[in-house]
C-alpha cells in the first residue's frame, strides 16, 4: 500500500515537473509575436542583449550571491554556451539560411544532447529517445520548413554550431551541478549575466549605439527580459534539476509548436495540413519522450546539488527572420 502510494506520489511530481518545465519552451513561442509587434527592427543582437543581461543583473540583485572559486570560471563557460555564443550564431543561421532550415537543423538538438549525455553523464540512449528524437525533428521540419531559397555552407555550419553550443552547454550545466546552496534561480542570474556580457560587446559593434526606444518598446523588452527570460529559463532550470536531460531537451518542439499556434490566434496566419500533421507528429514525439523518465535524473553528486540546463531556441531564427525577410511565423522556429 505504502509502495502504491509512494509511486503514485511520484508519478504525480515527475507531471508536475515536467508541465512547469513545459511552460518554458511554451513561453518561448511567443518570441516572433513580441519581437514583430513590440521592438525596434533590425536589431537582433541589441534585442539579445537587452533580453540576457537586465534579467541576469536583476536575478544577481534578487538573490545576492555571486560565483566562488572555480564557479566563476564554470559560469562564464556555461553562459557562452547557453546564451553568448548561441545566440550570434543562430542569428547567424537566420541571415543565411532559407525560412525554417535553420529551426529544423537546430532541432536535432536532441540527438546531439543524447550522445553528449552518454559521453559525460552515463545517461545511456535508448532506442524510444532516438526514435522520439528523429521524430520531433521531422515533425519541426512539417511546421517551419520552407521550399523557396537558398542556403550556403556558413550557415548550415553556424545553425550546427548553434545547436551544439546548446547542447553542450545543457550537458555540463548538468554534469556541474550548482555549488551547495545555491538553487536554480542563482545559477539562472549567473548565466544570464555571463551571456549579456558577452553579446553586449558584439552588439554594439555589429549594430552601433543602441536604437531610441519608446513606451511599446520598452514594454516588449520588459516582457522579454522577466517572463520570456528570468522565469521561463528558471522554470526550465529547475526543470533539469528533476529530470534527465535528454527528456528536458524533448520538451524543445514546444516552442516552434507555440510559435504557430501564436501566429495563427493572434496574426491570423494558416496553417496547412502538412504543418497540422507536423504539429501532431512533433507534440507526440515530446510526449512519448517524457513516459518512462521518472526517477532517471540520476543521483545527487556530493557537493553539488542537480544541475540546470539552458533552453533549446530561447531568441530564435524567427526573431532575426522576421526582421530582414517579412516572413510569417510558421517559416521560422522559436525555440529553447
Amino acid at each position: 500500500m505504502n509502495q502504491n502510494r509512494l509511486t503514485a506520489t511520484l508519478s504525480t511530481t515527475t507531471l508536475s515537473t515536467t508541465a512547469l518545465t513545459a511552460l518554458a519552451p511554451i513561453s518561448w513561442g511567443s518570441t516572433y509575436f513580441v519581437t514583430t509587434q513590440f521592438l525596434p527592427t533590425d536589431r537582433p543582437l541589441f534585442t539579445g542583449m537587452m533580453r540576457a543581461l537586465p534579467a541576469g543583473l536583476a536575478l544577481l540583485a534578487l538573490t545576492r550571491r555571486l560565483p566562488r572559486g572555480a564557479w566563476w570560471w564554470k559560469a562564464a563557460v556555461l553562459g557562452a554556451l547557453n546564451i553568448g555564443a548561441f545566440f550570434p550564431l543562430l542569428f547567424l543561421s537566420a541571415y543565411r539560411l532559407p525560412g525554417g532550415m535553420a529551426a529544423v537543423i537546430g532541432s536535432v538538438g536532441p540527438l546531439w544532447v543524447a550522445g553528449l549525455a552518454a559521453l559525460f553523464l552515463g545517461e545511456r540512449p535508448t532506442r524510444r529517445t532516438l526514435l522520439t528524437g528523429i521524430a520531433a525533428a521531422l515533425g519541426v521540419s512539417l511546421v517551419v520548413l520552407k521550399a523557396t531559397g537558398s542556403f550556403d555552407a556558413i550557415g548550415v555550419l553556424a545553425a550546427l554550431g548553434s545547436s551544439a553550443s546548446m547542447s553542450a552547454g545543457t550537458v555540463f550545466t548538468k554534469r556541474w551541478g550548482r555549488p551547495e546552496g545555491a538553487g536554480p534561480l542563482v545559477l539562472t542570474g549567473w548565466q544570464l549575466t555571463a551571456g549579456g556580457l558577452l553579446i553586449a560587446p558584439v552588439a554594439f559593434f555589429v549594430e552601433g549605439a543602441p536604437p531610441a526606444l519608446d513606451g511599446r518598446n520598452l514594454a516588449g523588452y520588459l516582457y522579454l527580459a522577466l517572463v520570456n527570460t528570468a522565469v521561463a529559463y528558471w522554470l526550465w532550470f529547475r526543470g533539469i534539476g528533476r529530470m534527465t536531460a535528454t527528456s528536458v531537451t524533448l520538451l524543445g518542439p514546444l516552442s516552434p509548436l507555440s510559435a504557430a499556434v501564436i501566429g495563427w490566434a493572434a496574426l491570423g496566419q494558416a496553417l496547412a495540413p502538412v504543418q497540422l500533421l507536423g504539429m501532431a507528429i512533433a507534440l507526440g514525439a515530446t510526449l512519448a519522450g517524457q513516459v518512462g523518465q521518472a526517477g532517471q535524473a540520476g543521483p545527487r553528486r556530493p557537493a553539488d546539488s542537480p544541475g540546470t540546463v539552458a533552453p533549446a531556441l530561447p531568441f530564435s531564427s524567427t526573431e532575426h527572420n522576421a526582421r530582414k525577410h517579412s516572413m510569417d511565423v510558421t517559416g521560422h522556429a522559436v525555440r529553447r
